[in-house]
């Protein structure tokens, strides 16, 4: 015959709303609230990166890939521009635009995938996380993260859409979301 053990002995039993153990210590992330409340997904989690950090490491990125397409571009002989004595005129390619937003997304997914980082997060001390654990995102969520960011911004309004995809993290709450971060369900918070 199996006797239980006594009470108080044993092991311990799972915390109230299951869930992962989050990665900076704190209770369960099981969602819901918002940061200070119960159930807060940013339990233990670092503090939010300040939004005009966060535009600083973007503009980094923007300027590393930049160079890249524009390298790219040029050893191709593509051109958006072309340039008739004194006339200026948009090119009709559109290998450009698609060379920028396959290396911007490119980039983006496997960075953020690898570490939470890209170089201009990294070296201003943040880092991507997923909302709901605080984990590095998988492939799929950066990748999607990346192409709400990056796609309009290769073939249309490129500075619009950058103003208001990432503009938006200055006045989101409770998270500080920007738009892709809002379709990957993702954070960014600072590592120092």
């Amino acid at each position: 015959m199996i006797s239980e053990p006594p009470s108080g002995s044993g092991p311990t039993p799972p915390p109230p709303g299951g869930g992962p153990t989050p990665p900076y210590g704190g209770g369960p992330y099981d969602g819901g609230g918002g940061p200070g409340y119960p159930g807060d997904p940013l339990a233990g989690m670092p503090p939010l990166a300040d939004s005009a950090r966060r535009t600083l490491a973007r503009i980094i990125d923007m300027v590393l890939v930049g160079v890249v397409v524009s390298l790219l571009t040029w050893a191709f002989g593509l051109r958006v521009y072309s340039v008739d004595n004194d006339r200026m005129q948009v090119g009709r390619s559109v290998a450009p635009a698609v060379i920028m937003a396959v290396l911007y997304v490119l980039y983006d997914t496997v960075m953020i995938s690898r570490s939470g980082q890209t170089l201009g997060k990294k070296w201003l001390a943040m880092r991507v996380a997923d909302l709901d654990n605080g984990t590095t995102p998988s492939v799929q969520t950066a990748l999607i993260r990346s192409l709400v960011l990056w796609l309009p911004f290769a073939f249309c309004c490129c500075c619009l859409w950058t103003a208001i995809a990432g503009g938006w993290s200055f006045f989101d709450k409770p998270y500080k979301q920007g738009l892709h971060d809002k379709a990957a369900k993702t954070v960014v918070v600072n590592t120092g």
